[in-house]
């Protein structure tokens, strides 16, 4: 299916308006009845309070535009609206959306939401013609097609600033290859590995969370327009028009799950929080690095703060703050599968629920991973720092196992030999690499001079040739692998 891109992009400034309030409750008058004649009388003050949704709503003004002026085109193909019809709405749509863009549009609580907000101003503009608009659809899934195409745009975004945090930690990688480190367990020092090779890591990471943005957005991208309230219309659309207008693959197959479906904003927050869990591991280590007990990594101070009382401190506030964002992000998560567990078909008023949380979760995800990118770029390994936590010679200890079973011992064996050479260089204060040889003949014959060879940081780093090691021939083939991969990248097609 042919398909026309949607013209519109995140750096594109989002359509904003000014927000009338609310009409105040003591001493108001009840606000107009809308909907239909069903109603004798309009709301409460306090219910229309509770229940508007513009102030934060607006912020999909421009997706309802969008989705407007695609449903307008495609009513005069089929004939339900005239050319001239169809002339008068798409420029009163276009004139609506560049006084959104400008701040000059005044959006009004009493109308609720932001379609109504819309379409009340079309219909001051051109009149009754303007009416005719919401012909053959439902705010139902008129709401269900602009947050589709908020969660798209959001989604690609995503991809970009992931595919721009990668890069970074490429060029770390690259630029610090020969540099070793302490690799951890329980935050213990466990064996030497190349710092790039812990940078690569969390490319690994990243890797997937792509992977996964880029199978959520094609779910996503279903065009739920067209379904009407539950059931669908009497009316003959031609919903692949729009959707090939809108940029959708396909068009939505069941009416009652197209205006109910929230899954594809739940499969993005739930990417969206496991890329946050690797933001937070990762800032927590910078945190434990920049610190004056490691010191093995300097942040840039425009990236940092100082403290009102002690002026010697440099606090690693945004590593701290992405730390910290990862639980507002699993909350919305969290409130979002609780919004939707017990929802009967189609729609429920609860579903205006669902904006806020996403339009935060988007927002605060794309910031961290973009201002983490910023600060890396500009990061600096503190190579001395490392080397020395690197020559602490236990680290070498399962390579002083691994020779023992190069030259015939079963690794259980060499296992309770190496520990007990390490108990005894302890008791003696001594590191594995400063006993001599008669100290280590004690413990098994088959150590030899030969053995001091192989216990260096270096040798064991170059011993882990093994795929997926940290032997640097192996770090600068998945770096080189991953530029690739990367420079190959595009965002999916709309």
């Amino acid at each position: 299916m042919a398909k026309r891109p949607v013209k519109q992009t995140r750096r594109k400034a989002p359509l904003r308006g000014r927000l009338h309030p609310a009409l105040p409750v003591e001493g108001a008058t009840q606000a107009p009845k809308k909907w239909s004649g069903r109603f004798a009388e309009g709301l409460d003050p306090r219910a229309l309070a509770f229940g508007q949704s513009v102030h934060f709503d607006q912020k999909l003004a421009g997706y309802d535009i969008q989705g407007s002026l695609a449903h307008a085109r495609m009513l005069g193909k089929i004939g339900v609206l005239k050319a001239s019809e169809v002339t008068q709405i798409v420029q009163g749509l276009e004139e609506i959306g560049r006084e959104i863009s400008s701040g000059r549009f005044e959006f009004k609580a009493e109308l609720e939401d932001v379609h109504r907000n819309i379409e009340a101003a079309l219909m001051a503009k051109i009149g009754s013609v303007g009416g005719k608009l919401h012909t053959a659809r439902s705010r139902n899934d008129q709401v269900a097609l602009d947050f589709r195409l908020y969660c798209r745009d959001q989604t690609r975004a995503l991809l970009t600033a992931l595919v721009g945090l990668e890069k970074v930690f490429l060029k770390l990688a690259k630029d610090y290859s020969e540099v070793l480190m302490p690799g951890y367990t329980h935050l213990q020092r466990a064996q030497p590995i190349l710092f790039s090779h812990h940078l690569l890591a969390y490319v690994e990471m990243w890797d997937r969370d792509r992977s996964r943005l880029e199978q959520a957005l094609e779910r996503m991208n279903v065009l739920p327009l067209g379904s009407g309230a539950l059931a669908g219309t009497s009316f003959a659309l031609d919903r692949e028009q729009v959707a090939r207008e809108l940029g959708f693959r396909e068009v939505s197959h069941n009416s009652l799950d197209a205006v109910s479906d929230r899954d594809f904003a739940i499969e993005l927050a739930s990417v969206a929080s496991l890329l946050m869990m690797h933001l937070s591991r990762l800032s927590e280590e910078l945190i434990l690095w920049s610190s004056s007990e490691f010191g093995f990594l300097e942040l840039p101070q425009s990236f940092c703060t100082g403290s009102s009382m002690m002026p010697q401190k440099i606090n690693p506030d945004i590593p701290e703050l992405i730390r910290g964002k990862t639980g507002r992000v699993y909350g919305h998560l969290l409130g979002l599968l609780t919004l939707m567990k017990s929802l009967p078909l189609a729609y429920n008023k609860d579903m205006q629920e669902d904006k806020e949380a996403v339009f935060d979760l988007c927002e605060t995800v794309l910031q961290s991973v973009e201002v983490m990118a910023a600060m890396m770029a500009q990061a600096k390994p503190n190579q001395e720092r490392m080397r020395q936590a690197v020559s602490d010679s236990l680290l070498l200890a399962t390579d002083l196992a691994d020779w023992l079973v190069e030259q015939g011992s079963d690794f259980r064996q060499a296992h309770e030999v190496v520990g007990q050479v390490v108990r005894y260089a302890l008791e003696q204060g001594k590191g594995l690499t400063e006993l001599t040889l008669v100290e280590l003949k004690k413990f098994s014959p088959l150590l030899t001079e030969a053995v001091y060879r192989r216990l260096t940081p270096e040798q064991a780093v170059a011993a882990r040739r093994v795929m997926g090691g940290t032997a640097r021939p192996n770090v600068l083939r998945e770096i080189a692998r991953l530029e690739q991969r990367l420079a190959s990248f595009s965002l999916p097609k709309k």
